[in-house]
């Protein structure tokens, strides 16, 4: 992708989940903010992807147990350049359209539109915190141009009984989406595992 175009790009990394799973790890911090290897943490993943994409406009949406996760992102993501226009911006729970804390990641990113409008981006990736894997949303991106895409979805396919733990998408013969269902009560297949 241009360089031009990626300053045009806006990345919301929602970090505020609690991680239940991982307890005790998270009886003091965020999931996002667990060590995983030494000294660097979950989110780590995700911000190097960003980094190493050419994205330098990030937004942290924090939560739940946010100070070590904000004194991490602070002490060791200082790569960004601010006379650039680049930040990584720790976005933290304000109400800021309704007396409710976040109530989920759509809401995450909603309340926080003030500030992602503020940059003025021409497309907005939304990413989880919280997960490990490795890549280039340049490359997603630029899929996304060029079929004109309103939305742009990365996936990965799981084992059917695996898929009761996850969100699963129901994609058309030309890969675009059709449908989303949040941990199915029962797994069922798709045209790729059936």
């Amino acid at each position: 992708m241009n360089v031009l175009l990626l300053r045009d790009v806006a990345a919301v990394l929602l970090a505020g989940g609690a991680g239940e799973r991982l307890y005790p790890l998270t009886r003091d911090r965020a999931k996002p903010a667990v060590s995983f290897g030494g000294p660097y943490a979950i989110v780590d993943f995700t911000l190097s992807n960003c980094v190493n994409s050419g994205l330098r406009k990030i937004f942290l949406a924090t939560q739940y147990k946010a100070q070590s996760l904000n004194r991490h992102v602070r002490m060791g993501w200082s790569v960004v350049n601010a006379e650039l226009g680049e930040f990584i911006e720790i976005l933290p729970p304000q109400k800021r359209v309704s007396e409710n804390w976040y109530l989920g990641t759509a809401d995450a990113v909603y309340q926080n539109l003030y500030s992602i409008e503020r940059e003025s981006p021409r497309w907005v990736i939304i990413l989880s915190g919280d997960h490990i894997y490795k890549m280039d949303y340049s490359k997603m991106l630029d899929v996304h141009i060029a079929r004109g895409a309103s939305l742009t979805m990365a996936a990965i396919e799981v084992p059917v009984g695996e898929s009761r733990r996850f969100g699963v998408i129901e994609v058309d013969e030309d890969s675009r989406l059709v449908g989303f269902e949040e941990k199915p009560a029962t797994a069922r297949p798709t045209p790729w595992n059936a």
